[in-house]
């Protein structure tokens, strides 16, 4: 891999949603970076922020190729103004995200979002012709009494990779890979063994899975967009 010089961390003040303004950091990138990429946080019940763990760790391999990364907090996260609005008006935060990247990053777009914000990014970005690759990390089916649907996914041509733990409390096995097979290709759906909805270990398999989930992000990226 390419060796690329570490990216600076710029906080955005002019992504305006329409709840108002949405709380974000830019990790930059090459100036001839292909792509630029957007990452979406958990849900903000659960404590689900741009600083995620998980969101932290997809950013990073996205920045492991010299693409600049757009995290954002959700409407009535941390600073971004407006209330949470159950993933729906959280599609239009995701809308507003693209178009502020489209205005200054001015390449094609990859998504990645983590657990409900998978769901909604998902959503938001399926058929949207400026996002070119999807990745689902941890794509919940049923989670603190919500449930989650994904008849949307049929329209989503662009390349996707999903990734979940086997041990997944959110989204089984037997359910994902129903989901998985409503999707066209081209797709791929990678199980971390002993790894949970957030991708730490099981009592069988203990210690963080963050590492694997982010190689095959990366593996992904290599082979799909190759990227190096």
């Amino acid at each position: 891999m390419t060796q690329i010089t570490p990216s600076q961390i710029k906080s955005i003040d002019d992504l305006l949603g329409p709840s108002g303004r949405l709380e974000a950091l830019l990790n930059t990138g090459r100036d001839d970076a292909p792509y630029a990429a957007l990452v979406c946080h958990p849900h903000p019940h659960g404590g689900g922020t741009m600083h995620n763990k998980v969101v932290y760790h997809a950013m990073k391999a996205f920045s492991a190729f010299g693409l600049p990364v757009l995290r954002f907090n959700f409407r009535g996260v941390g600073l971004s103004e407006g209330e949470h609005d159950e993933g729906i008006g959280e599609q239009e935060d995701v809308h507003a995200a693209l178009d502020w990247m489209q205005r200054n990053l001015s390449r094609p777009m990859l998504f990645a979002g983590f657990s409900f914000g998978s769901n909604v990014g998902l959503r938001a970005c399926c058929g949207d012709d400026r996002v070119k690759g999807l990745i689902g990390l941890g794509v919940p089916v049923r989670a603190a009494g919500r449930d989650y649907t994904y008849g949307f996914l049929p329209k989503c041509t662009v390349p996707k990779l999903f990734v979940s733990g086997d041990h997944d409390q959110y989204g089984p096995r037997e359910v994902m890979d129903g989901v998985f097979e409503r999707a066209p290709d081209p797709k791929r759906l990678v199980w971390i063994a002993g790894a949970d909805h957030f991708f730490q270990g099981t009592a069988d398999s203990p210690g963080p899975k963050l590492d694997l989930m982010q190689q095959e992000i990366r593996s992904w990226l290599q082979q799909e967009f190759g990227l190096s």
